[in-house]
């Protein structure tokens, strides 16, 4: 899950992607966390008292995951689509998404709809993702992934998600301008996610859809990852693996 992967990564000063979300909505009460997954950019958000906080995913499982932490027992969390949300007009201080905006179709309508339940001043902070840094781990597995993909049948294959605007400053400009928001913050930031095979495969894995693949197929990838993996792995048994996010922010006027 990308919650695992991203979690344990870090940042070059220690502090992992859903901290520095959270610093770009420091002392906004009411937030939204849009593509919650299983709450743990909202589990950090609650360390900030007196929140009224709200996640919204597609997935039932995710969200059972999600009710589970005791931190989020007084949040709201709600089962649907961006493009149509369940919340009144002017609901919220703040909205945060972490690696799931850029895997959003009808990007307007999501723009639109965000918009619509923030209140006047409020912020849209994400984070996107960015590639890999240098030839490390991320970026074999994805040369790998390039080939797995060709080798089957096309109604097998990992659909395109997402709209590329959401991975550029001026494309995010583009789609949130019309919508109300100022212009776009833009930084971007390395991540670590070295560790141990299993959980470098866990994390580069993790950022795709790979339903869609049979069980062979993924299976296959994961044995030609490790196998690549081998003349990469320290003494100590760690994998150098580096990816690149981009923190934006806007403001709604």
């Amino acid at each position: 899950m990308t919650a695992e992967a991203f979690g344990r990564g870090r940042a070059p000063d220690g502090r992992s992607s859903y901290e520095l979300l959270c610093d770009r909505v420091a002392g906004r009460r009411r937030v939204l966390d849009l593509g919650c997954g299983d709450g743990l950019l909202l589990e950090v958000l609650a360390q900030e008292n007196g929140r009224q906080l709200a996640g919204l995913d597609l997935s039932a499982q995710a969200l059972a995951l999600a009710r589970r932490r005791p931190a989020l027992a007084g949040a709201r969390l709600e089962e649907g689509r961006a493009q149509e949300l369940p919340f009144a007009d002017g609901s919220f201080d703040a909205c945060v998404c972490h690696m799931a905006l850029m895997l959003m179709g009808e990007i307007e309508q999501v723009a639109a709809e965000v918009a619509r339940v923030l209140s006047p001043g409020g912020v849209l902070a994400c984070v996107v993702g960015g590639g890999a840094v240098g030839g490390e781990a991320y970026e074999r597995f994805l040369g790998l992934l390039r080939n797995t993909i060709e080798e089957v049948p096309a109604s097998r294959r990992i659909p395109a998600l997402g709209d590329r605007r959401t991975r550029s400053r001026d494309g995010l400009d583009e789609v949130l301008g019309p919508a109300g928001f100022a212009a776009v913050g833009w930084e971007t930031v390395p991540i670590d996610l070295s560790g141990r095979v299993e959980q470098v495969w866990a994390a580069v894995s993790g950022l795709y859809d790979l339903g869609p693949l049979d069980t062979a197929a993924v299976e296959r990838l994961r044995d030609a990852f490790f196998a690549e993996m081998r003349d990469m792995t320290t003494p100590e048994g760690a994998v150098p693996c580096a990816f690149k996010v981009h923190i934006a922010t806007a403001r709604l006027h």
